[in-house]
């Protein structure tokens, strides 16, 4: 007796694992940039993993922080005195050493326009607030 050949179906794709989503992280090309400016030297991958990681946690921690503070003030958003706040904890910002200073230490001049308020002609103070 002769069998039919049949064609095979081929099972179809269980849509059931869907992907998690990810967080936003920071491009790992921006951590390796920063730290090969401030390393000034080769850097290994393992070392580099291990930066990676220690930065993903520094600035999950840095959001959570900003967050409670924000809470605490009632309020639900974020702002520049929060994150003063939290540099003054870290022991970044001091009595001797304000916010301001940090700015100008280390910022190009177009981020220290925008963000420590300049009087210009005709009694304008820019930024605004």
């Amino acid at each position: 007796s002769l069998q039919l050949l049949q064609p095979k179906t081929v099972p179809k794709r269980l849509r059931t694992t869907q992907k998690k989503p990810r967080e936003p992280q920071v491009p790992r090309s921006l951590i390796k940039e920063i730290f090969r400016h401030f390393a000034k030297m080769p850097v290994t991958r393992g070392a580099f993993q291990i930066v990676e990681k220690c930065s993903e946690r520094y600035f999950r921690q840095l959001s959570n922080d900003l967050e409670a503070y924000t809470h605490h003030a009632g309020r639900k958003t974020v702002e520049a005195a929060d994150l003063e706040v939290l540099m003054r904890r870290q022991g970044l910002v001091t009595d001797k050493v304000p916010l301001t200073v940090l700015i100008e230490r280390h910022l190009p001049r177009e981020y220290r326009r925008l963000l420590i308020p300049v009087a210009v002609s005709g009694n304008k103070v820019i930024p605004c607030k």
